[in-house]
């Protein structure tokens, strides 16, 4: 079969498929038909064929740019991810993120004493000498942190409470947020970046938190920060967390080549930073509208101190009885489904 005799027979075929995406793709996958589906699986496998002979026989570049671009557009189609919905994302928050951390806890673990260290360190040589501090944190950041915890913000919850706590929401979610996202996008780079920015942090807030207790303004600072630093703090830890296991992917990739790697275990890490980020949202709402409320601050600590509890329960007791038959975390469980996935369209 020459090339002209073979286009001729095959033209059809081609044309087909690129009506057939046309119409598919601008269609949600709920509203795809049987007849569909089966044409569609079955044009893909015939063009597949076609591009390997025109390739085989080097029968023109154009030709094999043309067929390999309608495969790559059928790929895409037949293999495309369904519409999350709410009730989707309402139980990877509830049982698969939980459960995630808990199979990736040892990144985890390292983030913490990454963070945690440091800021003990540096609390505790803040709260001693000041002075020494100031080596570490500009002193005038200090004095604003203390003179924006030298006082309750508020005695009483009225319009100017509401609007000035849903401008400072917006801000907390956006702050807290980009540090979590730095800590998590900076993994790539062999988990470097992701430690730095976790030192950094922690130095950082421990200074100033041991500058505010040498003041003798840590009830006031405490009190405010106890409710939402459970989940603003932990969600911190576990972007850092989410960072290093993208930087492990890029230094031991084991079997699979670094780029494979990195996207294996992206997956995982990019499910452990989305759950950090609904973490900070809650955060940022309790910041903005519950820490600053004008009540006694024995209320605040024990409200605070069920916030932890919460956490705690949640991040060790979430998802164990669910099955959560749709998560795969483990990379070769999901490269035998996504291999079940292309025997079963064949």
């Amino acid at each position: 079969m020459n090339r002209e005799r073979f286009i001729r027979q095959r033209r059809g075929d081609w044309q087909q498929l690129e009506t057939l995406l046309t119409g598919m793709k601008n269609r949600r996958l709920s509203k795809w038909s049987g007849n569909d589906i089966t044409r569609l699986s079955g044009l893909y496998r015939s063009v597949c064929y076609d591009l390997s002979l025109v390739q085989s026989r080097e029968w023109g570049a154009r030709l094999e740019q043309y067929l390999n671009d309608l495969v790559a557009q059928g790929h895409n189609c037949l293999y495309r991810s369904p519409p999350r919905s709410l009730d989707t994302a309402l139980k990877f928050l509830s049982h698969g993120f939980p459960r995630l951390l808990r199979e990736r806890r040892h990144f985890f673990y390292v983030s913490l004493a990454l963070f945690a260290v440091p800021f003990m360190i540096a609390m505790i040589v803040a709260a001693v000498d000041p002075v020494l501090a100031e080596q570490i944190i500009d002193r005038t950041q200090m004095e604003q942190a203390g003179k924006s915890y030298s006082k309750d913000l508020y005695r009483e919850i009225d319009a100017k409470y509401a609007e000035e706590r849903s401008y400072m929401t917006g801000f907390y979610v956006w702050n807290n947020v980009g540090i979590a996202f730095r800590c998590f996008a900076l993994g790539a780079f062999f988990g470097v970046g992701t430690v730095i920015t976790l030192l950094f942090n922690g130095i950082m807030l421990g200074a100033v938190c041991g500058y505010i207790i040498n003041q003798g303004l840590s009830d006031n600072f405490f009190s405010f920060a106890i409710s939402h630093g459970s989940f603003e703090l932990t969600a911190i830890v576990i972007s850092g967390a989410a960072g290093l296991l993208l930087g492990w992917g890029m230094i031991h990739p084991g079997e699979l080549s670094r780029r494979e790697s990195l996207r294996v275990h992206g997956v995982d890490a990019i499910r452990l930073a989305s759950g950090a980020g609904a973490m900070l949202v809650v955060a940022a709402l309790i910041e903005g509208y519950f820490s600053p409320m004008a009540l006694p601050h024995s209320v605040k600590y024990v409200v605070g101190a069920m916030m932890w509890g919460l956490v705690f329960v949640y991040l060790m007791q979430g998802g164990r009885d669910a099955t959560d038959a749709g998560t795969v975390t483990d990379p070769h469980r999901r490269r035998a489904s996504r291999e079940s996935l292309a025997e079963a369209v064949e």
